[in-house]
């Protein structure tokens, strides 16, 4: 069963324990005007208290980010037009006085409606937009809150564009009124997408729960089978917690020719999908793992989650060090539960897990950052990479979901097969969700691996989660009778990668310690010649180097900057690898294990 109110939104009521609450919020969203993409919202608040009206003004603020993605977006550049005015027409002055901070002074009012637009033009799961199709509304972006009343209830009244007729969103209804919505609180409003359109919808129940597609977009697809493979993936996640949080669920799904991610909320999600995912076998179990990942978000994150991320604070970055737990985790479960479910082999998830393992090897950052700094420095790097991200970044989603692989094969052998990281997540969320009603820290979180597992594990998360030592896997997939094969690449190469451009040969990135990166070759460098031969193509290049042999010299023509200038390589292996797992003939301890970890027996 669902738990009315979490600690995430109780102290949120806070703000009102002086201000009173008899005041009363309403907001309306209007889109007379779809094609100039411009949404109009009017908020609305009455029977303001005492406290306020002394103090003689009422602060508007727009959150800088969207809760579930860390980067300070400032959505408040898209509004403009603001004005304000108290109950009976009269204007009101306002003014901004902080990049998302809009102040309306009261005088005799004792209520106030504040309108102003916003431009929404951005394709992004995190981002509102709107256009002659439809309209989707992420509410950080669009929703402003009074300073100091998180715990403000509200109402949503959504006026339609001419012919709009549907749409979905987790907010319940006013009086069956589907278009007039409520709130409790403004962090239950941030964390309910809205999706207006004329979209088209179906249904199924799953371990008990009404579940809604809203479907977005010209696309095809087969909603019996949606149905009933999405149902199998909520059926086999419930099984780890025990119980679902939700009265009901909702997917927002907007298809696109180049639609990629999706963003977790407390009672939906949005899911931005490729419109030929549903054509084939690989595209479609890409569209069920991406619904997995944000499906397992209902439990990790959004209940139980680490202590920094809620209750929020919507004016500044909210930083933690677990988002290799929050998002590796997740990422780790998905392709877990598409095998639990039957809907992959075992070969299928085994790859999966292979490929989480090589992009961490095999990226030059794996030795400069660890899982935990790659979390708390997400609000500045994972969303603004250069061309130097690779050789000093990793991802916390692979990197992180790698380590999860590896303490659920330390547990599963230390308990002979009999606990898992399932254990782990389940006693995460009964203490820190359920009985507790509060995010856990990074030493919670370790003492909870360590119950499970049943020992210490300073030394593995010394070297592994907070630096940057390498894992001996064999170790660990020994446990199921695996090893890890890996073959060195043998292929000669510069190290840099190239891009043809307006018949140019610009060079993009550089591999930290691969031979052009040595010899002083430099991102934004146009290649002209080796060895005094004219080059046309990137692909010149690479089959001219791929002829030679390690540790031959090279000479290469470039521009820097409209300055010739020749360098000297001594070129070298890719110093990458390609890795596979072998399964050995284990003994019954090994199959126990390898049962356990693959399959979830």
């Amino acid at each position: 069963m669902q738990k009315p109110l979490t600690l995430f939104f109780t102290l949120a009521l806070l703000g009102l324990a002086t201000l009173g609450q008899a005041q009363t919020l309403s907001y309306t969203l209007g889109m007379s005007r779809p094609h100039t993409h411009y949404f109009e919202v009017e908020t609305r608040l009455t029977d303001l208290p005492a406290a306020l009206l002394k103090r003689g003004y009422v602060d508007f603020k727009m959150p800088v980010w969207a809760p579930g993605s860390y980067l300070v977006r400032e959505f408040a550049k898209n509004v403009e037009g603001e004005t304000a005015q108290d109950l009976a027409g009269n204007p009101l002055a306002v003014q901004k006085v902080s990049k998302n901070t809009w102040r309306v002074q009261l005088g005799k009012a004792n209520g106030l409606v504040f309108k102003y637009l916003v431009y929404a033009f951005e394709i992004s799961v995190r981002t509102s937009y709107l256009d002659a199709m439809h309209g989707f509304v992420s509410p950080s972006g669009i929703f402003t809150f009074v300073d100091g009343q998180l715990g403000l209830p509200a109402t949503v009244k959504i006026v339609p564009a001419t012919g709009w007729t549907e749409i979905a969103t987790s907010l319940e209804m006013v009086n069956g009124d589907k278009w007039t919505r409520q709130s409790p609180h403004y962090d239950l409003l941030a964390d309910s997408p809205i999706e207006i359109g004329t979209h088209r919808t179906f249904e199924f129940t799953a371990a008990g729960i009404p579940h809604r597609f809203a479907m977005h977009g010209v696309v095809t697809y087969d909603a019996e089978r949606i149905k009933r493979d999405v149902a199998k993936i909520v059926e086999e996640q419930v099984k780890v917690f025990g119980e679902h949080p939700c009265k009901d669920y909702t997917f927002i799904v907007h298809h696109y020719t180049n639609g990629s991610g999706g963003l977790e909320h407390l009672n939906s999600t949005v899911l931005g999908v490729n419109r030929l995912a549903y054509g084939t076998y690989g595209n479609y179990l890409g569209f069920l793992s991406l619904v997995s990942h944000e499906y397992f978000h209902l439990w990790n994150v959004k209940r139980l989650r680490p202590a920094p991320l809620g209750p929020f604070d919507y004016d500044n970055e909210n930083y933690t060090r677990l988002l290799w737990v929050a998002e590796g985790f997740t990422d780790y479960y998905d392709g877990f539960f598409l095998r639990r479910a039957g809907l992959v082999s075992e070969d299928y998830y085994l790859n999966q897990i292979v490929d989480k393992i090589s992009d961490h090897e095999n990226a030059p950052g794996s030795a400069v950052q660890a899982v935990t700094e790659s979390s708390f420095d997400a609000w500045i790097k994972a969303y603004r990479p250069n061309e130097n991200s690779r050789n000093n970044t990793i991802s916390y989603y692979g990197s992180g979901g790698r380590v999860a692989a590896m303490l659920d094969l330390e547990i599963i052998h230390r308990s002979k097969a009999q606990k898992s990281l399932d254990d782990v997540m389940k006693l995460l969320y009964d203490t820190y969700f359920k009985k507790l009603n509060r995010g856990f820290t990074e030493a919670e979180f370790q003492a909870a691996v360590e119950t499970v597992a049943g020992q210490k594990m300073d030394e593995f998360f010394k070297n592994h989660v907070y630096g940057t030592a390498k894992i001996d896997y064999d170790k660990y997939l020994a446990y199921a009778g695996l090893r890890l094969e890996v073959k060195p690449d043998q292929a000669v190469t510069l190290g840099a990668g190239l891009a043809d451009e307006g018949g140019k040969v610009m060079v993009r990135s550089l591999r930290r310690g691969a031979a052009a990166y040595e010899a002083g070759l430099s991102v934004n460098d146009e290649i002209l010649a080796i060895n005094n031969f004219r080059v046309t193509s990137a692909g010149n290049v690479n089959n001219t180097v791929l002829g030679k042999k390690v540790g031959e010299k090279i000479t290469l023509t470039i521009s820097r900057d409209g300055v010739l200038q020749n360098l000297d390589i001594t070129l070298a292996l890719a110093g990458t690898a390609e890795y596979q797992l072998v399964h050995e003939q284990g003994t019954p301890a090994q199959q126990r294990v390898y049962e356990k970890w693959v399959n979830g027996k």
